[in-house]
């Protein structure tokens, strides 16, 4: 450690690496992050002022939007930025926040599908009995036990020692640049950080696998057809949003890495970090009636709105 001089800020060179495709990338990234914005709170919105959706599936749902919303924004805001500066520099104190809330956020979107799965189950299995079994106390504890676990596995990564190279190949404080800046990084970190991840990530995933695994024995029991295809399709959305996540987090996450691949990385990253978040709503919206018919109200109610004010201000004129 004598050798090493310590690190007090990082360079996220990212970016830098594509300079011909920065202007579009800045184009895409800010008008899929207003999207974003737009369709996770109009959902946030929909559910909290519809009483017919206050029901554990909705409440989950929720929770999931406003943690989308809140990883894209530890994200995207500081990426756009970095698109238009020269100076990409970040302090330590700073990388640390961002992937403190980054990964501790994944982590939770990962154990609210996890509980999703478990509440489409309950559903299915105890109908008659499933808002006693799924209270929102229980919604509210699952939520926070996801947060607390995901807390915990970043504090632990961050109690590595950085030294000497300060650039980080990346375009946000991301685990694997991150760690492969420590001077003390060995191979007994590496598989430890891959464990971790692979905890949040597999553990999770094989969570909500054993929920339809149940969810399909009870479904292919039922004697008519009508009852199997409604029971799957309270479903459908939530597979489809598993596969697309789990797909994306498991290339970024679980596949070996080497040197040479960072640039293919970061490009599936930002495919992560910005189009998972965006298809998430868009699958919920055109998959659930209940859901079209509480944003259609959120839209009428906002044009009404808007009608409203440019009356008034052609009044006063």
């Amino acid at each position: 450690m004598d050798n090493h001089t310590t690190v007090s800020t990082f360079l996220l060179w990212g970016f830098s690496s594509f300079p011909d495709l920065q202007d579009l990338l800045f184009v895409m990234v800010f008008f899929s992050h207003v999207t974003i914005l737009a369709a996770n709170v109009s959902i946030m919105v929909a559910i909290k002022l519809n009483h017919r959706l206050h029901i554990p599936m909705y409440f989950f749902l929720c929770g999931l939007s406003f943690s989308e919303t809140c990883t894209t924004m530890v994200i995207i805001p500081r990426m756009l930025v970095d698109l238009l500066s020269d100076s990409k520099s970040i302090s330590i104190f700073e990388c640390a926040t961002q992937m403190f809330f980054f990964f501790g956020l994944s982590g939770n979107n990962c154990f609210i599908m996890a509980a999703m799965s478990y509440d489409r189950y309950m559903a299915i299995h105890n109908p008659l009995h499933y808002s006693i079994l799924m209270t929102r106390k229980i919604c509210f504890q699952l939520m926070m036990a996801a947060w607390l676990v995901s807390m915990c596995i970043v504090t632990i990564v961050f109690n590595l020692s950085f030294c000497d190279s300060n650039t980080i190949q990346h375009f946000f404080c991301d685990i694997s640049p991150v760690v492969c800046l420590a001077c003390d990084y060995t191979l007994s970190y590496e598989m430890a950080i891959f464990v971790l991840s692979a905890f949040v990530l597999v553990g999770s995933f094989i969570l909500i696998m054993i929920s339809y695994v149940f969810i399909g024995s009870i479904v292919m029991k039922m004697p008519s057809a009508k009852g199997r295809y409604k029971a799957f399709s309270t479903c459908s959305s939530h597979l489809t949003v598993v596969c697309i996540h789990y797909g994306f987090a498991g290339f970024v996450y679980l596949r070996p890495k080497s040197r040479d691949s960072f640039r293919e990385v970061m490009l599936m990253a930002v495919t992560y970090t910005v189009l998972t978040p965006l298809l998430n709503p868009i699958v919920y919206s055109l998959r659930n009636k209940e859901m079209q018919i509480a944003l259609r109200k959120i839209v009428d109610s906002a044009n009404r709105f808007i009608l409203q004010m440019v009356n008034k201000r052609t009044l006063n004129i």
